[in-house]
């Protein structure tokens, strides 16, 4: 996990042996940290969380997963992390069976619940020790250190849990995760009730941790944490995952763009010549904005420009503005039938 507990892969170490083994080592580090497939999940009162998920999330990659309050995100993680059983389907952790290969693959991952759990009067360097040992790992102090130490928690050591912040509470339940050296990390809602610049802070352990090998998933209700961390997107609806896409793939296939042109006087309605360009006064009618997709041959501002000379309507500056990832994620939602 960092560079002083390396991530290691079965058959991988040096002097692992022939070639059989190097094979074994290549297709390892080629096979998908999670890999779902057909995976459902109805609940006894019937109503049905999950519907034929399949999913691939890639060894080393930040992936978020994003939806709205009941899309199934919560549900989908519960399943891979061993926590819930699925109805149909099946999960690999880094090629283990979640159910059959049960005890390796729970090994594989850490999971940080978005719920603070509460241990009251033991104190952080405790609960993290104990957590390592709930996997079966024995002691190594050195380890625990370095998560301390990576999250700013050394010198809270010997603090009681009920004496910490809820940023701090938060940062616990993160070195809990990792007490057990996962290579595989669930970060469910990690930053919902951290202030902006503790938030930041924690951007950087995910990063730094991702750096040092580690698999990071992330549900956020936070657009703009997805939008500065993700490698992939994941758009889960309904129980269904309507969309995995690249980050920047995604913002440039169904990103659009903003023209808005700043007007010397305004204007009480769009002007009739230029009502086909599908424009919408704004700013108490200051700005014209006009909106273009970029996938498109042509852009329409030319011709826009043009008429709007041949109107005689001038405008004293202009700007573009790139539509972000949570107004794609919005219309996603909202256009998905």
């Amino acid at each position: 996990m960092s560079s002083d507990h390396p991530v290691r892969y079965r058959g991988a170490e040096t002097g692992s042996g022939g070639p059989v083994q190097r094979e074994a080592s290549v297709t390892a580090l080629h096979r998908p940290a999670i890999s779902v497939s057909g995976l459902s999940k109805t609940y006894a009162s019937g109503f049905q969380a999950l519907k034929n998920v399949d999913l691939e999330i890639r060894r080393g990659e930040i992936f978020a997963l994003l939806g709205p309050n009941g899309a199934g995100k919560t549900t989908l993680i519960s399943i891979i992390c061993g926590i819930v059983n699925a109805s149909e389907g099946t999960v690999l952790a880094e090629g283990y069976d979640v159910v059959k290969d049960y005890r390796t693959a729970r090994s594989i991952i850490g999971l940080v619940p978005q719920e603070l759990t509460n241990n009251a009067f033991e104190t952080v360097h405790s609960v993290v020790s104990f957590s390592r040992g709930l996997f079966g790992k024995p002691p190594n102090p050195a380890h625990i250190e370095k998560v301390l130490r990576d999250l700013t928690l050394w010198d809270k050591r010997e603090a009681q849990m009920m004496m910490l912040s809820g940023g701090m509470k938060r940062r616990v339940l993160i070195a809990k995760a990792l007490s057990h050296e996962p290579r595989i990390l669930f970060l469910d809602e990690p930053t919902a009730g951290v202030d902006v610049e503790l938030r930041r802070e924690m951007w950087d352990v995910v990063r730094s941790l991702r750096a040092n090998g580690v698999t990071i998933i992330l549900t956020t209700h936070y657009i703009e944490e997805a939008e500065e961390m993700a490698d992939r997107v994941g758009v889960i609806s309904n129980g269904e995952i309507i969309l995995v896409e690249e980050k920047s793939a995604l913002m440039d296939k169904l990103g659009s763009k903003e023209l808005v042109l700043q007007l010397p006087e305004p204007l009480e309605a769009v002007p009739a010549p230029l009502r086909h360009h599908g424009l919408e006064l704004a700013a108490e009618g200051y700005e014209l904005v006009y909106t273009y997709d970029t996938q498109s041959e042509g852009t329409g501002i030319p011709e826009l420009l043009r008429d709007m000379d041949q109107a005689g309507i001038e405008f004293r500056d202009l700007r573009t503005k790139q539509s972000s990832l949570e107004d794609i994620f919005v219309n996603l939602v909202r256009n998905r039938p």
